[in-house]
Parts: C-alpha cells; sequence; structure tokens
C-alpha cells in the first residue's frame, strides 16, 4: 500500500484548483479552511462534492449547520487561501466578506466565485468526509482563479495554439 508521503506528493504533482470552504458554528463564529479536494457531481440538480479532513474545526459548524460555502480562491487570493490552510484562530480578521446563504461568509476579494450550498450527503472515507452539497445560490466575481501544485500558487493561461477558430 502506498504511504501517506508518496500518495500527497504524487497528488501535488499536478495543479489544482483551489476553494475556502466556509460556514457559520454554532456560536455564530465564522469558520473555514482551504481545501484542493473537490468537485463538479451533477448539473441537474447541482451538486458539488469535497473532502474535509476529520480533524477540520469547521466540519462540525457545516454539519451541524447544514450549510457551507465554497470561494473559488482567485489568483489575488493567494494570501487568503494560506491563512485559512493554517490553524489560526482568527482568520477572518482583514479578509473581506458578508453573509450568503444563511449567513455563511462569502470572500468577496478574494474569490472568483461563489456556491452556498446545502448538505444532502455525507459519506465517511478514511481520515476524511465526502460532502454532497446542492448549490442553492452562487455569483461570479472578476479575476483569474488560482491553481495550487507542489505547493506553490501559479493561475492558468489559455494556450493559443490550441484555440479553436471560427
Amino acid at each position: 500500500m502506498l504511504d501517506a508521503d508518496t500518495f500527497r506528493k504524487v497528488f501535488g504533482s499536478f495543479p489544482t484548483p483551489v476553494a475556502i470552504v466556509t460556514a457559520i458554528g454554532a456560536g455564530g463564529d465564522p469558520s473555514g479552511f482551504t481545501c484542493n479536494a473537490f468537485s463538479a457531481v451533477s448539473a441537474a440538480p447541482p451538486l458539488l462534492l469535497l473532502c474535509v479532513g476529520k480533524g477540520s474545526r469547521t466540519l462540525p459548524a457545516m454539519l451541524s449547520a447544514g450549510v457551507f460555502a465554497m470561494n473559488f480562491v482567485a489568483h489575488r487570493g493567494q494570501d487568503a487561501a494560506r491563512l485559512f490552510a493554517g490553524k489560526a484562530e482568527r482568520k477572518f480578521d482583514g479578509v473581506a466578506w458578508r453573509g450568503g446563504l444563511a449567513g455563511v461568509p462569502v470572500l468577496t476579494e478574494a474569490a472568483v466565485a461563489y456556491a452556498g450550498c446545502t448538505v444532502v450527503k455525507t459519506v465517511d472515507a478514511g481520515d476524511h468526509v465526502l460532502v454532497i452539497g446542492r448549490v442553492d445560490e452562487s455569483e461570479i466575481f472578476p479575476g483569474t482563479a488560482a491553481l495550487y501544485q507542489q505547493g506553490e500558487f501559479g493561475m492558468w493561461e489559455r494556450d493559443s495554439r490550441l484555440a479553436v477558430q471560427h
């Protein structure tokens, strides 16, 4: 079986999009973490999937409130993505946000898009929980999405040689 370090290296070898997942805890405090393990699942109904570590402080807030936000990180939002990847207690200080679906934080300056989701299913998966959310509201913001690979941020650039000519 593959060891955890090799597993991380394999999956870190290709670029992935990045999102900051946010929720509101029982005391009304915002919570969030950086995630690169997510995917669209279905367009009808609109569903997405994300993988949340069982040790995440945001997971209990997501499950108890039944709602969360996927803030898809903009290239300009790299600092926020790094902040939310850490263990800081007050991650929302100095980060622009407003309430979205059921009050979940929408990171208006750090994101290129937002999806407000309702939890529809969870699946136990090793040291993570797979959360399937129905997208109930969304918004797109200007900017270019961030990509993450081998510990570094970058951004996708269109290869004009591959563009379809009309």
